[in-house]
């Protein structure tokens, strides 16, 4: 802003401009700038009253503490991620890759919460309305009362979510989305970065939710600045492969509800269904009396999740051998082929090695180590380990196993799904219907399933 004495703000929108004109240049309005002094900088004198905020400070004890109302989709995943539904005044954003399932799922809540007599707005800036239907007539659910609008400009979408009174505002997507207050092409930093903080701004003042899809990089994570998914209430991701029927949705962020919870969806000609059990749902392929499958229990959020560990360890054809690890960081496997060729006597340096987790789930926390070994000790020694025995531990680099949290739910989860023998660490202290080996190092889990 050049140098000067006053500026100009509209009193409808609040925007600033540094010349007067009949007319604002954030919101088009006429007859809405009040000049107000400035200092030599250019900027507001310190102390100058601004005008009352239209949400005085208030003590914590004044509020009630009565809990918030949320809305209910119907999808039940989709609601546990979230916490027990919608949020009115939130901000959530999806994220995930091309083609995963986000519009398809978004247009889904719109039917439910339509149904359930709570107004939507879908707002597609990517495709037409004529598009949009003939998306809703593949899905199973009845979306023919949802409102649909195709618009880039943000001040026009708020402006009709104003009008119809929506309660959930779902657009799709914020890179496509643009306001006149800024230069530049839609989808850039700024762009980006302004049009979620006015969205966050009416939800917080209007009152009603705004979901957000996100387009990611290459990289995985969410185009645009970091700071977009610090401006939101909630983010979630999907994840999964295009080419598998189960897909993930996960909350990385979530300020009314627990994070790294999961939502287990399964896709259909008829749109995204959730799972009844999906504790479950990645052993329903499975095949027992092979070797080099080991199965173990990892936390997701608050729920235990069961998962086939696969591995195939072959001669090498070549004269450096292979590393291949899809749902397991290549580095983690590395470090575990170390230990268990140190520690465990197995020789790795002239074998192939490909270990995969089914159906596209990440392992991220230390808990499957334990899983990991046993599936590479199975195949080398090609003898399959017990069907109905659960392997759960963390290994360190002096090949000891050590015990983790959580072991309770998921010995718990295990029981339920009809597993009889668990292999963890012999400095675990629990009770458990199963029958538990304790095990002191990868050494004592070499020979007990190589015998």
């Amino acid at each position: 802003m050049p140098k000067g004495r006053s500026v100009f703000r509209c009193t409808d929108c609040g925007a600033e401009q540094p010349k007067w004109a009949g007319r604002c240049d954030a919101c088009g309005a006429w007859n809405t700038l009040s000049e107000e002094p400035v200092g030599r900088t250019g900027r507001r004198a310190v102390g100058q009253d601004s005008g009352p905020s239209a949400h005085p400070p208030v003590r914590l004890a004044e509020l009630s503490g009565s809990a918030v109302e949320r809305w209910k989709t119907g999808l039940a995943e989709f609601d546990f991620v979230l916490g027990g539904g919608i949020v009115p005044g939130s901000v959530t954003l999806v994220g995930g890759e091309p083609g995963i399932g986000k519009s398809t799922l978004l247009m889904q809540c719109a039917a439910r919460l339509e149904a359930a007599g709570i107004s939507t707005l879908y707002v597609s800036g990517e495709e037409s309305p004529d598009q949009l239907r003939l998306r809703a007539d593949r899905l199973r659910e009845d979306a023919g009362g949802i409102h649909v609008l195709g618009e880039t400009r943000l001040e026009a979408i708020v402006h009709h979510a104003a009008a119809l009174g929506a309660r959930v505002l779902l657009l799709d997507s914020i890179q496509t989305t643009y306001t006149e207050a800024l230069e530049g092409a839609p989808g850039n930093v700024g762009q980006v970065r302004e049009c979620a903080a006015r969205l966050m701004r009416f939800a917080k003042e209007a009152g009603p939710a705004v979901i957000l899809v996100g387009h990611v990089t290459k990289g995985g994570g969410i185009a645009g600045p970091k700071t977009l998914e610090h401006i939101v209430d909630t983010v979630l991701y999907f994840e999964g492969e295009s080419t598998l029927d189960h897909r993930i949705l996960r909350a990385v962020k979530n300020r009314f509800g627990s994070v790294d919870e999961i939502g287990v969806f399964q896709m259909t000609g008829a749109g995204l269904e959730p799972v009844e059990n999906p504790a479950a749902a990645f052993l329903a392929g499975r095949t027992t009396g092979v070797s080099g499958s080991a199965i173990t229990a990892l936390m997701e959020g608050t729920r235990p999740m069961l998962v086939e560990i696969q591995a195939l360890a072959s001669k090498a054809g070549f004269g450096t051998p292979q590393r291949v690890a899809t749902g397991l960081d290549h580095r983690r496997l590395a470090v575990l082929l170390a230990i268990l060729e140190r520690r465990g006597g197995l020789p790795f340096g002239n074998l192939d090695v490909f270990v995969n987790v089914t159906g596209g789930v990440r392992l991220a926390e230390p808990s499957t180590d334990l899983a990991v070994l046993a599936a590479l000790v199975s195949s080398v020694h090609d003898r399959p380990v017990p069907g109905d025995a659960l392997f759960i531990g963390e290994v360190g680099l002096g090949g000891e196993v050590r015990p983790v949290a959580g072991v309770e739910r998921r010995l718990a989860e295990a029981s339920r799904q009809g597993f009889r023998r668990v292999f963890l660490s012999a400095r675990s202290r629990v009770t458990s219907s199963l029958d538990i080996v304790g095990l002191e190092s990868i050494g004592e889990l070499a020979r007990r399933l190589a015998a």
